[in-house]
């Protein structure tokens, strides 16, 4: 077993945590997770809730990683914040199930460590990319941290992170309810090639990260430490803060305790202050771990940017009207005409080509749908033969990686407009526009793509697309403020049903002039509808910017 440092003889306290963390380096603890499902199987079962349950359970693993040389350790309270507990029907506990995280750290601890209050994700989506607003997710972190705080820890930990915008949500949580009393560590999880999941480098997080209100910086989890260690070292030179590594035990085969111990060794070497490890990290490895720190030397390495490095400058994006054709006419302000098109069943177009090509429009407007040929390919196949596409990008689940990707491969096949379902989307267009991704670094090139938005709130795009309208107060109310032009979406109702359907199921408003016409057509309703559709479309000319046509054949246009 490791000797105890001599200071952890007293009380631990936050400003204790401080002084020692400014003095030396300090072993974490591991995996409390893997600890956990290694003594009893508990599938779908909340961990955190354990704290009320089996607490007894919880506090034996913190007693093996004590044992093992950890000298601060964490609650076991990473996903106990109201929207992860809600999941498994503890959504009222939240204060409950921290107080006692704490309370059982602290019977372990027994005066020998600090204890850390644990803050994971909050595991939903944030805006721009989700329905969860930026206040919204700091109340969340905060009524989590302020139990957390109540409860009397040292320090907070705010980890495994792959958001930046979040993990400042919760710095900012954890610095109003600790005020300047009590530490604060942010860190963040990168993948194999050390960036962030939405493209972030780690020398622009460190640079972001360097002016919060924190105490310490780090990585932890990620893939295992070798891609911790290389994110660490790119970050070293652009922030003063401490630095932490609290690396997984590997994604794809577990590492040894030796091996482990090996880049801890390297971890002090390159300045990190604070030690410890993440999922499957086990006692034994903390054990290997701790003895690193033990018998580690030489001075913390200084902070400092030592290392000057020109930030990226946005570069101007071209003006609308350069960058397609659709652009250049709304800049104009010609009335534009946009038909929709589902891709082909198989890998020949030449039927939606004909069709393309027979409409007459400004542009043809392609969204992805199952067991069709992607609409990617199908916008490459028509803009090949001249037919103007736009890209729709709402009907399939992206990561911030794979849109980023997505839209470069639309510019590399001469599509260059898309049409956005958020504002997360909207604001990757803008940048990749500038020469930027979404993490802020320059990509040494810019795409010219023309950002529409779907749904009535522009939110940074430079046009709208409706969603299909059927009365023309409806475009009036849309219209008053909005400051950017409007497509209106046009879908002939065929049927009484149909306009039942997009009354009741998809909330459209539909004049009962309307619902009244298409029943007394009766057989002839298709054409009744039509004919209502080309009504409106003369009625809605003077107002909007075009239309886009839905739900029709291209030989209805004529």
């Amino acid at each position: 077993m490791i000797t105890q440092h001599t200071e952890f003889s007293t009380h631990k306290t936050a400003g204790g945590f401080r002084e020692a963390l400014r003095t030396r380096a300090l072993a974490g603890d591991g995996a409390m997770g893997t600890s956990l499902l290694a003594r009893r199987p508990l599938v779908n079962r909340s961990l955190d809730e354990l704290n009320l349950s089996l607490p007894a359970l919880v506090r034996d693993v913190h007693r093996e990683f004590l044992a093992a040389g950890a000298e601060i350790i964490q609650t076991n309270t990473f996903g106990a914040n109201r929207a992860r507990l809600g999941a498994f029907g503890f959504a009222d506990r939240v204060r409950a199930v921290n107080l006692a995280g704490v309370r059982i750290a602290r019977e372990a601890a027994r005066e020998t460590a600090f204890v850390a209050g644990a803050v994971g994700p909050l595991g939903v989506r944030i805006a721009p990319w989700g329905t969860v607003t930026a206040d919204e997710a700091r109340a969340l972190f905060r009524e989590q941290i302020d139990a957390l705080v109540a409860g009397g820890v040292d320090l907070l930990v705010l980890e495994t992170f792959q958001s930046v915008d979040e993990l400042e949500q919760a710095a900012v949580a954890a610095r109003e309810s600790a005020g300047a009393e009590i530490a604060v560590i942010a860190q963040v999880s990168v993948e194999d090639d050390g960036l962030l999941i939405d493209g972030t480098a780690p020398e622009d997080l460190a640079r972001r990260m360097d002016g919060w209100a924190v105490d310490g910086i780090g990585v932890n989890c990620s893939t295992g430490p070798r891609a911790v260690l290389e994110a660490l070292e790119r970050m070293t030179p652009y922030t003063e803060k401490a630095l932490c590594a609290m690396p997984s035990a590997g994604l794809r085969k577990a590492v040894s305790a030796e091996y482990l111990a090996r880049y801890a060794a390297r971890f002090l070497r390159a300045g990190v202050r604070i030690v410890g490890g993440c999922c499957g990290v086990t006692p034994e490895h903390i054990r290997a771990v701790a003895e690193e720190v033990r018998d580690f030397a030489g001075d913390v390495a200084p902070r400092g940017l030592a290392v000057e490095r020109a930030a990226a400058v946005p570069s101007d994006e071209a003006p609308l009207a350069e960058r397609s054709g659709l652009g250049r006419k709304l800049s104009e302000r010609q009335f534009v005409t946009l038909v929709e098109m589902a891709p082909p069943v198989g890998a020949d177009a030449s039927r939606e080509i004909a069709a393309a090509k027979g409409a007459g429009v400004d542009a043809v407007a392609v969204t992805d749908q199952s067991r069709r040929l992607r609409a990617m390919a199908a916008c490459s196949l028509l803009e090949r033969q001249g037919i103007e596409t736009m890209l729709v990008l709402g009907k399939r689940a992206r990561s911030p990686i794979e849109l980023q990707s997505e839209l470069l491969g639309a510019q590399s096949a001469g599509i260059r407009n898309v049409l956005c379902s958020n504002a997360g989307e909207v604001e990757m267009v803008r940048r990749l526009n500038r020469g930027m991704d979404l993490g802020g670094h320059a990509l040494g090139s810019q795409t010219s793509l023309a950002a529409g938005m779907l749904g009535s709130a522009a939110d940074g795009a430079e046009y709208i697309v409706t969603r299909p309208l059927h009365d023309a107060a409806a475009l009036e109310e849309l219209l008053r403020g909005c400051d950017v032009p409007v497509i209106v979406g046009l879908q002939p109702l065929r049927s009484v049903r149909e306009a039942e359907y997009a009354m009741h199921e998809l909330g459209l408003a539909v004049p009962a002039e309307t619902i009244a016409r298409l029943s007394v057509a009766g057989a002839r309703a298709p054409e009744e509808g039509m004919a209502i559709a080309r009504e409106l479309l003369e009625r809605v000319r003077g107002m909007a910017a075009g239309v886009l046509w839905t739900g029709i054949e291209t030989t209805e246009l004529h």
